[in-house]
């Protein structure tokens, strides 16, 4: 990838403390957690925004990707169930709604891929005590033996530790057995916030952050890339959200596996959390949303690709967000369960066209990319925003 010139606008830029940082961009100096935390405190969002589309821009240009997906959640039977407090997707083995996909249930479901333009699965579920190694590496070799051309994106940090934990093995081990079978790359759920503190009040059985950067340290080392996520808008601080951003720095300065940053919007319907903060209905601000995504750009220095997800903060604030240090949006999805299951409003899929028009609504040039971010076709020039 090429990157050009940073060309910043000052002028346009009001907060002397955004300024202040956009000096220290300018002259390639990283920024520091508490230039992180004076960026969320800044009530200029504006000028957030054009640094952080500066330094897009000098990266990307006006080029927007996004892939062909589709969501495959096996299961929501999960051993967290009570302690996961903003988790309303989750289910007890006998509890009402409980399922388990058998691998005929998830090749039915894959099987849309046959028709349609499909060719990444992610797949992620819940933490099932009879769903182990096994369960996922047949699934994994009956995706790729009838749809070898479909990438598998498979299974957060959290639940290769669950299975590395029932199966008495280590991570690597695991890992290892898991890309023998086909899986190709890992998504970047299951951190949440790093901060013990803050996993205390809302996960406090849940893998560790310590842990979480274990497990994609052992994937980095086996070649397995892998995503990074941050879950946002519960109970963190500015300071919060920064120590868990530079453990994600921190770990891509030493592996380089990260392709890619995914802040989650946090969505209070429908979970314990959400009725203690008495914010049912109530989810974050667009303000926030994009805080954390141009804050990203500007953080993560080493990072290529920023993400919005488009199912948690409205396809509005996504299309927005391309001008606030965003180059890639989720996908089409086909069909999404864990976000629609705590609020989320949006539909469960979008189609191409309907991600090309929106790219092109702002003014930006629509690309399919494969799940390495290779870019595979473009489909237009930009139009004026």
């Amino acid at each position: 990838m090429t990157v050009a010139a940073l060309e910043i606008p000052f002028e346009r830029i009001a907060d002397p403390a955004v300024r202040r940082i956009a000096d220290k961009v300018a002259a390639g100096t990283r920024l520091s957690q508490a230039d992180g935390v004076a960026l969320f405190d800044s009530r200029d969002l504006t000028g957030v925004g054009i640094l952080a589309d500066a330094v897009n821009r000098s990266r990307h240009g006006d080029l927007v990707t996004f892939a062909a997906n589709q969501h495959i959640n096996p299961t929501n039977i999960c051993t967290l169930r009570k302690t996961c407090v903003f988790c309303g997707y989750a289910r007890l083995p006998k509890e009402e709604g409980a399922y388990r996909y058998t691998i005929e249930q998830v090749m039915e479901e894959a099987r849309q891929a046959k028709q349609g333009l499909t060719r990444e699965f992610h797949i992620v579920g819940g933490l099932d005590m009879q769903a182990g190694l096994a369960y996922y590496t047949e699934m994994f070799r009956a995706l790729k033996a009838e749809l070898p051309h479909v990438h598998i994106k498979a299974l957060t940090a959290v639940e290769i530790a669950h299975i590395a934990r029932i199966e008495k093995m280590s991570w690597v081990e695991v890992l290892a057995a898991l890309k023998e079978a086909g899986l190709d790359t890992m998504p970047g759920g299951g951190a949440e916030t790093f901060s013990a503190a803050v996993r205390e009040e809302i996960a406090n059985k849940k893998l560790g952050a310590a842990d979480y950067i274990g497990v994609h340290r052992a994937a980095h080392g086996l070649g397995i890339r892998t995503n990074s996520t941050m879950l946002y808008g519960h109970v963190e601080s500015h300071a919060d959200r920064m120590e868990h951003l530079q453990m994600l720095r921190d770990l891509q300065d030493e592996t380089g596996g990260f392709l890619a940053y995914i802040p989650l919007a946090y969505h209070p319907d429908d979970n314990e959390l959400g009725k203690r903060l008495g914010r049912q209905g109530i989810a974050t601000s667009g303000v926030d949303d994009l805080k954390n995504l141009a804050v990203g750009r500007l953080f993560l220095d080493n990072f290529a690709h920023i993400k919005s997800h488009w199912i948690m903060v409205t396809p509005f604030v996504s299309q927005v967000a391309l001008h606030y240090g965003v180059n890639d949006l989720e996908g089409t999805v086909v069909r999404e369960k864990i976000y629609h299951a705590v609020g989320a409003q949006t539909t469960q899929a979008m189609s191409l066209d309907e991600l090309v028009r929106l790219i092109r609504g702002a003014g930006k040039v629509p690309a399919e990319r494969d799940s390495f971010y290779r870019v595979l076709r473009t489909f237009d020039e930009a139009v004026a925003a």
